[in-house]
């Protein structure tokens, strides 16, 4: 029997989440650890080089196929000034790292990264005994380390669930247990890989009644595959959603640590069809997208974006709550998708942390992408399912996950519309 012509096998990148995660938990263990089909981005890239400034050791395959890293058995010792880049996994979890260590960092960034929040992470760092500044709350952030006490700490986790990634990740460096309580915490999943992956590196954790208790101790190597990227597979899952095509992610299936992975869930309420297994997951798209109701994405805000640029094509309107927190990141993700779509033609209402999409047939436009990735990837998805020629004004942006991503969808959709050439 000859193949479907419409099943399409995705080639999606390794998790940017894992990939961080893993580097420095790598980094911080006794020995050499091998990472295989890390993601290769501008994020992971930065956040390899500022380890390596911190004194970690990390080998690339000629082809990138894995990553081997040799870890300090601690915190770094070395101080000096770690570059960040645009990588926010980088300044919420290495200032923490380094905290544990001994000498004084100093940490920055581009002014994208400059722009977000850092103040809980700081307060909860001189808490624990760092010396720490940091200008208005942001980058440059100064930390003077001398080891770290450990403690009972509450952290504000309603910006970000990374501050307590980043303290957790640290926490069996310090010199006793870490209690941590987060309050208002969004997205957390990514809190329970981050736990996950530390287990899977040696540490003791206890994760009941709203805290979680890290005991000291120390990292062991612990060699790792990183699975493909939910968040970045989300596009092209909502790409098979609006063309009535199937996608197939071989390696993201039913063990995933990526909470991501639940926004095929939303796909079917859209009207798509999905398969998850132990080994993949596909999505069938079902022809028009069936709107008319109201998710809260709140512990899946990477995806809101990919629904939100797809809904006009729905055939009611779609709300999308809890997502007040996606104002921080590299953009104002909110107000970014409402004004594009705005620019498309399309009827947007917006609150604090939500957004309305109603039906419409989008109109050829630019597409401002602000430098972030994920508004140049969903648009695309709009682009593809409506037929409408989108411009936008930085398709390169993408490489800060997905560098093939233009690539990819062109090979699995022919005849793409977007060109991904930048207009001014």
């Amino acid at each position: 029997m000859p193949a479907d012509p419409l099943a399409h096998t995705a080639r999606v990148p390794g998790s940017k989440s894992i990939t961080n995660r893993a580097l420095l938990l790598a980094a911080a263990a006794a020995g050499t650890t091998t990472l295989t089909a890390p993601l290769v981005s501008d994020d992971t890239l930065a956040f390899r080089t500022a380890l390596a400034g911190l004194g970690a050791t990390v080998t690339a395959a000629p082809d990138d196929a894995y990553w081997t890293v040799t870890g300090l058995g601690g915190g770094p010792r070395r101080g000096g000034r770690i570059r960040c880049a645009d990588a926010g996994t980088a300044a919420r979890f290495l200032p923490p790292f380094a905290a544990t260590g001994q000498g004084t960092y100093l940490f920055d960034g581009s002014e994208q990264l400059r722009a977000r929040p850092l103040r809980p992470l700081a307060d909860a760092l001189a808490r624990l005994g760092a010396t720490v500044r940091a200008t208005d709350g942001t980058l440059p952030l100064e930390v003077t380390a001398a080891g770290l006490e450990g403690g009972e700490l509450a952290v504000d986790g309603s910006l970000s669930s990374q501050y307590s990634s980043g303290l957790l990740m640290a926490a069996p460096l310090m010199r006793g247990p870490l209690v941590l309580r987060p309050h208002d915490l969004v997205s957390r999943p990514y809190v329970d890989m981050t736990l996950a992956l530390m287990r899977r590196f040696g540490a003791r954790i206890e994760d009941r009644a709203g805290r979680i208790v890290v005991r000291p101790g120390r990292y062991r190597p612990a060699d790792l595959a990183i699975e493909p990227d939910a968040s970045t597979a989300s596009y092209l899952f909502a790409a098979a959603a609006v063309t009535g095509r199937t996608v197939t992610v071989p390696g993201l299936g039913a063990g995933s640590l990526q909470g991501d992975l639940r926004f095929v869930d939303v796909l079917a309420r859209t009207g798509a069809r999905v398969t998850v297994t132990a080994a993949s997951t596909t999505v069938t798209g079902a022809g028009r997208l069936r709107g008319g109701f109201d998710v809260d994405m709140g512990e899946i805000s990477d995806t809101f974006m990919t629904l939100a640029a797809i809904a006009p094509l729905a055939d009611a309107p779609v709300t999308v709550r809890g997502i007040g927190h996606a104002r921080l990141k590299e953009s104002d993700r909110i107000e970014a998708v409402a004004a594009n779509l705005r620019a498309c033609g399309v009827t947007v209402e917006e609150g604090g942390d939500r957004i309305t999409v109603h039906p419409g047939t989008p109109a050829p436009a630019l597409i401002r992408c602000r430098r972030d990735h994920r508004i140049a990837m969903s648009f695309s998805v709009l682009a593809l399912g409506s037929g409408v020629r989108l411009d936008l004004d930085d398709p390169s942006c993408v490489s800060k996950t997905f560098p093939g991503f233009h690539a990819e969808l062109h090979r699995l959709f022919p005849g793409f519309p977007t060109s991904g050439k930048e207009r001014s």
